[in-house]
């Protein structure tokens, strides 16, 4: 389809692949770029960002919640929830039988109808917007109400939560999306619509290391993989309907990456993330149960969490440490928006990139590409220099996750900090690494407290004291926050999310990195071929650990979960 001259719609526009999907389309010159983002703050920067490049082509912003009602538009989830009125009529909108009256209200039909767009490109992170709105947990609420019910005792917060609950179905919301986008495509004439998807877990199977949660994969990792196949399924269905408009998905099945490369403050939820300390003598002590939630002894040092990041737009920032495992062969590796834009426009151009799932299903996944392992070292090289600058060693700030990946990276960077390099660990007895350790933790107040103030434990070597924030990730269950101690609890704690400073880790340490040098010595010095990756030219056992690295041989040879293809 020809884009010149065109009416384009793009969803999502102020996002990492809207924006590069935006620079893409304007060097085809359509007439008008509507780029509609959730706020309005966000949809005139993505405009302003533009203007200097757009030559004649207008520029057009809108802002709001497509999944909702135009009157809630721009009140965030937490204000409707907490509105019974609010919370009653988004369940009507959702379950009800839907009228032509009932269409016309809903805020992305009033945008498709007022804006007719020729092309549609939706860069909207559906299966994430709807299954992270996380059904379990208000479930679990709900059943805990139910069965004080059953007891006698009538709760009042009871009504409320299945309220809520009502409004945290997937498959409701996700079909009454669907159905909306397509009668306003209907309605305005709409010719070709493309949806930029999601497999989910970054193209990883069940055996993904990347969850916050006790589950692995966690449940709800497996609803937004649910959401996003239901929703190709859907489009697929689209696709099939005769006066539809020319249907295709496009299905990225890696990270993307990146948008910017920086050292400033660390944001959580949107608002920094505060510095707290907690030095040995202040230890809190293990006793029969573990209180996640009573008092701690930290101390608030006054300051926010700063450090070296890669921004990855809607998906977080992360530490050096975080990008570096993640990008790693054998973890997610990851794909830059602007493949993602080009292959979107050769397919509404008529392209056969072999990448629409509409057309392929399993044929359709952008894999990890040569760009991108081409300028990961750059990228990783940048972060590198700038973390000499700040004298940051950027490790982790637990916004990828899940704890256990925090976890590791602090670990091998406090072996690195003690013992240098993998040849040096394994000369080191793990007392004496434990020893080290200790010292470390209790002489670096700086150390210590980025890994308490983003919720990570530190078990000392004794076992039983430990150093914490006011956050703990692990252990987590959003029904309690109280927890029975345990040596096999403590054990998982420290598995799963605390920085665990006892002998018997550092002989697991010393086994792990073993079993690194094992294999690199397996490696037939005179094969030059491409047959072995990690080699002695890739680990460098007498340099300095790579935390990153590391981490990611974890998650592929111990926790099982490397990439397949």
């Amino acid at each position: 389809m020809e884009i010149h001259g065109k009416n384009v719609l793009v969803l999502g526009g102020w996002g990492l692949v809207g924006s590069a999907v935006c620079r893409r389309l304007i060097e085809h010159r359509p007439r008008r770029i509507i780029i509609a983002s959730l706020t309005r703050e966000e949809a005139e920067s993505a405009c302003r960002a533009l203007s200097g490049r757009a030559g004649g082509v207008e520029l057009v912003p809108a802002w709001g919640n497509i999944f909702v009602r135009s009157e809630f538009k721009d009140l965030t989830r937490a204000e409707i929830l907490g509105s019974r009125e609010y919370r009653l009529r988004l369940a009507e909108d959702v379950l009800e039988t839907m009228s032509d009256e009932d269409l016309h209200h809903f805020m992305l039909y009033e945008l498709i109808t007022a804006s007719k767009p020729h092309i549609i490109i939706d860069c909207v992170n559906t299966a994430t917007g709807v299954a992270y709105q996380d059904v379990y947990s208000s479930s679990l609420r709900v059943l805990k109400g139910v069965r004080r019910a059953r007891s006698g005792e009538m709760p009042e917060e009871l009504l409320v939560e299945v309220e809520k609950l009502l409004d945290t179905l997937y498959l409701p919301q996700l079909i009454r999306h669907v159905q909306v986008l397509y009668k306003a495509m209907k309605d305005a004439g709409t010719q070709s619509y493309v949806k930029v998807g999601t497999s989910g877990t970054g193209g990883m199977g069940l055996n993904i290391p990347y969850t916050h949660s006790e589950d692995k994969p966690s449940r709800v990792l497996l609803s937004k993989s649910s959401i996003a196949g239901a929703h190709s399924l859907l489009l697929f269905l689209m696709g099939r309907t005769p006066d539809a408009p020319f249907i295709k998905e496009i299905k990225p099945a890696a990270a993307i990456a990146w948008k910017r490369i920086a050292y400033d403050s660390i944001l959580r939820g949107g608002e920094p993330v505060p510095l707290f300390d907690c030095p040995p003598e202040s230890a809190s002590e293990l006793g029969d149960q573990l209180n996640t939630s009573a008092p701690d002894t930290s101390i608030p040092l006054g300051g926010e969490l700063k450090g070296v990041f890669i921004d990855t737009g809607e998906n977080g920032i992360f530490s050096l440490g975080e990008f570096t495992a993640l990008t790693t062969h054998g973890q997610m590796e990851y794909i830059t928006p602007e493949e993602i834009a080009r292959t979107v426009l050769w397919e509404i151009e008529g392209g056969a990139t072999g990448h629409d799932i509409v057309a392929a299903l399993d044929a359709s996944v952008l894999g990890p590409t040569y760009r991108a392992g081409f300028m990961r070292s750059q990228a990783i090289a940048k972060m590198k220099k700038l973390a000499a600058r700040y004298d940051d060693p950027s490790i982790a700030y637990e916004l990828l996750g899940p704890p256990r990946l925090s976890k590791l990276l602090f670990e091998a960077h406090l072996l690195r900090r003690v013992a240098d390099s993998i040849t040096g660990v394994l000369k080191t007895t793990p007392e004496e690494l434990t020893r080290r350790v200790y010292e470390l933790i209790a002489a670096d107040r700086a150390l210590r407290s980025r890994i308490i103030s983003i919720g990570i434990p530190i078990l000392l070597p004794d076992g039983r004291r430990f150093l914490r924030g006011p956050i703990i990730k692990v252990p987590h269950d959003p029904r309690a926050t109280v927890f029975a101690v345990s040596p096999e609890n403590i054990d998982n704690w420290c598995r799963d999310g605390w920085v665990d400073l006892r002998r018997e880790n550092m002989e697991r340490w010393h086994d792990r990195l073993g079993k690194i040098l094992a294999q690199v010595e397996a490696v037939d010095g005179a094969d030059t071929s491409s047959n072995v990756m990690r080699d002695r030219s890739f680990w460098h056992p007498d340099e300095p650990l790579d935390e990153g690295e590391v981490a990611g041989w974890i998650f592929i040879y111990e926790d099982e979960g490397e990439r397949m293809k």
